[in-house]
């Protein structure tokens, strides 16, 4: 299994977190099989597309909360990691209390 669970939305409240207050939290290495998915859809062509992250953020955006590591964005450069057969990537981990 590649990610610890897979989950269809988000347990934690709305942090309501602006694109610009993501890219002021460092990333940091996070196992892959640490995270739980808060999508269980994923688009193919998202995935296998060269220029995914032209428009937004380089690293994956994690919501820790009550202890469990939620992946709120960047499943699809989570799972190219996979792949790639790497076990960790490095994502901006915003902590929700």
């Amino acid at each position: 299994m590649i990610f610890k669970a897979v989950r269809d939305g988000a347990p934690y409240p709305d942090h309501h977190t602006t694109l610009k207050a993501w890219a002021e939290i460092p990333p940091r290495p996070i196992r892959l099989a640490d995270l739980i998915t808060t999508k269980r859809e994923l688009a193919l062509d998202k995935l296998l597309a060269e220029d995914s992250t032209f428009y937004g953020d380089l690293f994956p955006h994690v919501v820790e909360y009550q202890g469990a590591l939620y992946l709120e964005d960047g499943l699809h450069r989570a799972l190219r990691a996979a792949l790639q057969q790497r076990n960790q990537i490095h994502a901006r981990v915003l902590v929700v209390d």
